[in-house]
């Protein structure tokens, strides 16, 4: 039997394992800096919950896990953590507002497979829920700038708001019926040449003048609408961003963002040569109070992809803030012929919470030097009858070369500096 992975999965170790836990880690200590609280929430869903006229529409539908347990319910796998989210407060009505989250987890997605297209994906998402000011807009943008400012590199954040999608298909003759259709063409335009995005707009009947006169006001500068209440939440947006010290920001009004459940401002984010949105989000005002079936639960969230990230960090990484190291191994210690004596060092070392491993092998010095330095980890500990008998042991620094003889406490303190 062949042993493959099912389509559309991924395995993680050594140094890209590692770099998606850091970046994890410094996305946690992002959100909680700014008072996102952690959840989780269970992998499975009713099938009744995530096909919800409230959810994700019919787009995402089609791709959704979909099965029947040994009771004879209809369950499928989460393809996002908004769904979610909207079903744990309709749960919870209780729940203190804003209420401000975390939460990272899988999602899956039955849909074609690329090579940034997974099945099985990893979603690092943050929301606030129960405000309808575009602060709580700009405070997402502020903590996505945070992060990126963090690993050194600068996004691009486009902006804009459904409201002016709207109001420019209205003013562009368009059946209203047509609008999530003509939005998910729309929001094509980025991934798709112009001429793929104007025919399939033809496809679903709509006329050339009007398809002219679309693509005008989408690429128009000095914007003006009938209804201009999304221009307006646009200008507050951007006032807001600019006090939380987002300034790379970019309104396009053809960004639609392809799931029906958005209301208000959407964003995606952007970093130089990669041509897909690292990031993305929006604002989600009718999803959880359709759900909780009463009150108003305005809602602005964004999500971030740990598996775009971590490649992006794997190509462009900062060593300052992501090591080259193929192990969380700080240090490794070398017993020369003192195994038993070699564990009472590595147990002080692990006691004063360095990472520390030890060779299990008995191999010479050279294959463990070998190994050491393959896998990255930045020192190498000797512990021999002629450091022993002096009570210090050598520690040698594998990137530069340097060797220093020294006690149990200096060595704590050299290795926790």
């Amino acid at each position: 039997m062949e042993v493959l992975n099912a389509k559309g999965t991924k395995d993680y170790s050594g140094e890209e394992a590692i770099i998606r836990e850091k970046t994890v880690s410094l996305l946690k200590e992002i959100f909680e800096l700014y008072g996102f609280s952690p959840l989780e929430n269970p992998v499975l869903e009713r099938y009744e919950v995530l096909s919800s006229k409230y959810a994700g529409g019919n787009e995402i539908l089609r791709e959704t896990f979909r099965f029947v347990d040994q009771g004879k319910r209809e369950l499928g796998l989460r393809y996002d953590l908004t769904v979610p989210l909207a079903r744990f407060l309709a749960m919870n009505p209780q729940t203190k507002m804003p209420f401000k989250r975390y939460q990272i987890g899988k999602v899956f997605r039955d849909g074609p497979v690329g090579s940034n297209r997974m099945r099985e994906f990893t979603q690092c998402d943050v929301d606030i829920v129960g405000s309808s000011s575009l602060a709580a807009d700009a405070e997402i943008l502020a903590v996505t700038y945070e992060f990126f400012k963090k690993i050194n590199l600068k996004p691009t954040i486009k902006v804009n708001n459904r409201k002016v999608l709207n109001a420019i298909i209205d003013e562009c003759g368009i059946e209203k019926e047509l609008r999530e259709k003509i939005i998910l063409t729309i929001d094509k335009l980025d991934k798709t040449e112009e001429n793929g995005v104007k025919d399939e707009l033809l496809a679903k009947g709509i006329s050339p003048d009007k398809i002219i006169k679309l693509m005008k006001l989408l690429k128009s500068e000095n914007l003006k609408l009938k209804d201009e209440q999304g221009l307006i939440e646009l200008k507050e947006l951007v006032k807001y961003a600019k006090l939380f010290g987002v300034n790379n920001i970019k309104v396009d009004y053809s960004l639609a963002r392809g799931l029906s459940y958005y209301t208000g401002t959407v964003f995606e984010v952007y970093v130089k040569d990669i041509k897909e949105a690292i990031t993305a989000g929006g604002r989600y005002d009718k999803m959880i109070g359709e759900f909780v079936g009463s009150g108003e639960y305005p809602a602005v969230g964004i999500s971030f992809g740990l598996d775009r990230i971590s490649n992006l960090v794997l190509n462009f990484k900062d060593p300052s803030i992501f090591t080259e190291a193929k192990t969380v191994t700080k240090v490794y210690i070398i017993p020369i012929g003192l195994f038993d004596e070699a564990i009472n060092v590595l147990n002080e070392l692990r006691k004063a919470e360095i990472k520390s491993d030890i060779d299990l092998n008995n191999r010479g010095i050279s294959k463990n030097l070998d190994y050491v330095d393959k896998m990255k980890i930045p020192y190498a500990l000797f512990i021999g009858k002629q450091e022993l008998t002096k009570n210090k042991f050598k520690l040698r620094d594998m990137k530069s070369g340097k060797e220093e003889l020294l006690g149990i406490k200096e060595l704590i303190k050299k290795l926790k500096d």
